[in-house]
Order: C-alpha cells, then structure tokens, then sequence
C-alpha cells in the first residue's frame, strides 16, 4: 500500500465533519466499544463562509487532518505563475537591490510566504481539496502490517494539515471581499516585502523607511479613492498582519512539492534573484 492509495476524495457534504466523531461513528467496532453515535457537522458551515473555523472547538482530531489538492497539475502551474509575477515584482524594484545582498536574504526568507498568499489573492487563485489519511493502528494490526512496511509509510509525504490550508482559504475570501484594487496591492506587496519585524538587518533604517514610504502612499490612496475612509486602511493592515501567520512549510508542500521534488524553494527563489545563498 503507498500513499496514493490512501488519498481518497471526500464529498462535499462529509469533508468539514470532524473525524473523531463521524468516521468512528461508522465503525461496528467502535459501535460495540463505546456505544455511541457520533453526531455530524455541516460543511456548508465551514467551507462556503470564508470567517467559520474548522472542526468543532476543542476538536482533538482537527489538526491531524492532512489534506492534498484535488486538481494538482492545473493548481501547481497557477501557483507557479504567482510565484513567478511575486519575484517579477521584486526584480523590478531598485530599491530592493540597494538593500546589502544580507539583507535581502533576510527579507526574502521571511517574507515570500506573505507574498505569494497576497499573489494568490491578487489572481484569484482558490483551489478544492481532497483529504487523506493514514491507516489507524487497528488497521495495522488486523492487517499484519510490519514495522518496516509502517515506517516506510510513514516517510511518505501525507499532505500538509487542513487548518493551515484553510487559515490561507479564508484570508483570501477576506481580500477578495475588500475587492482591493492593483494599486492597492502594489502597495501592500511593498510594505509586506520591507517587513524588518525582529529580525537583524545591517541597513534597518532604510529598510523601515522604504515600509513607511509604502504604507504611507497606500493610506494615501485610500483617503483619496475612498473619501478618507481610513478604516479600510486599517481593515488591510490587518490583514495583511494576518498573512505572516500563514506556515510556509505547509504553502511549499501543498503547491510546490510536486514540482521541486526534494529541492528547496528558499534556495530556489534566492537564485532567481540573484542573491548568493551562500549562508542557507
């Protein structure tokens, strides 16, 4: 058995349910054991409204859930293209390369997730899934499995977890609500790519003036475009803050995996731009 055969599409109706309450639910076994029903989830209430959350609160099972995606070949050539715009954008900005090349290690590492999630908005990318799982150590058992067979099984790739791809789902829906503009996002992509946070950077300063310079002429195109109604500006903010909570181990499996192979996409974006990745 490999994990192909594992990945099985979940009806619509079934995938937002929580498994520790719908998939043992039909279990004789666990029937017998525990004489229970489970009770059901719609999924109507978590995936076609961008604000609901996963799973039931407190749900154990609901960061075990790995999910792939449905339409991968289709899905991975969108997303290579997203990638390919974000680092267009970041090639034709000279202000980037004034930045020591140290620097610009810096920033591009802790930055291209935020980016390419903005990208994603910005085309309108979205993407269905398809969950998978792993046999449960009863399967195992009653199938004789050795441990040499189960550990092989568990070094192959089992998706990346249902809550960190619908963390990303829904900021997405919140950016495609707010129907920002180019401009706006070419802002944003400045203020999100000059993000220093708490990291080291040898040119700090005029790596925070080049974030106030963006963020100041994007509060100045909404006051402008927007009648002064600043609370968009600080609705996006937001939002665009939200964006560095996106894991971005779980963005290069889901969508780039298939393409890179075991190769890295930190050091693969480093090269594209020229920037000597001497230190990864």
């Amino acid at each position: 058995m490999n994990a192909g055969s594992m990945a099985t599409e979940i009806p619509v109706e079934k995938f937002g349910k929580c498994q520790c309450k719908t998939h043992h639910a039909k279990s004789i076994l666990y029937q017998i054991l525990n004489k229970e029903r489970g009770s059901e989830t719609k999924w109507h209430q978590q995936h076609h409204g961008p604000h609901h959350s996963m799973g039931s609160k407190g749900c154990s099972c609901t960061d075990r859930r790995r999910v792939v995606l449905k339409t991968p070949e289709a899905t991975c050539r969108r997303a290579s293209e997203v990638l390919l715009k974000t680092l267009t954008f970041i090639r034709n900005l000279p202000s980037f390369y004034h930045v020591p090349w140290e620097d610009q290690l810096v920033l591009i590492q802790h930055n291209w997730t935020p980016l390419f999630v903005l990208g994603m908005a910005q085309e309108g990318v979205d993407f269905d899934l398809r969950e998978i799982s792993a046999p449960s150590l009863l399967k195992k058992i009653l199938l004789n499995q050795s441990l040499t067979a189960s550990n092989e099984l568990g070094s192959l790739s089992l998706g990346v977890s249902l809550v960190e791809v619908q963390r990303m789902k829904n900021l997405l829906w919140k950016f495609w609500d707010l129907d920002i503009s180019a401009k706006e996002y070419a802002y944003l992509k400045g203020i999100i790519l000059f993000n220093s946070g708490y990291h080291v950077l040898k040119c700090l300063p005029y790596v925070q003036i080049l974030q106030q310079e963006a963020r100041q002429a994007l509060m100045e195109f909404i006051s402008t475009t927007f009648h002064r109604n600043l609370s968009r500006f600080a609705w996006i903010l937001q939002l665009i803050a939200s964006l560095q909570d996106i894991d971005a181990h779980a963005i290069e499996e889901l969508f780039f995996r298939p393409i890179l192979g075991k190769a890295t996409l930190n050091v693969l974006l480093l090269e594209t731009l020229y920037i000597k990745p001497d230190c990864l």
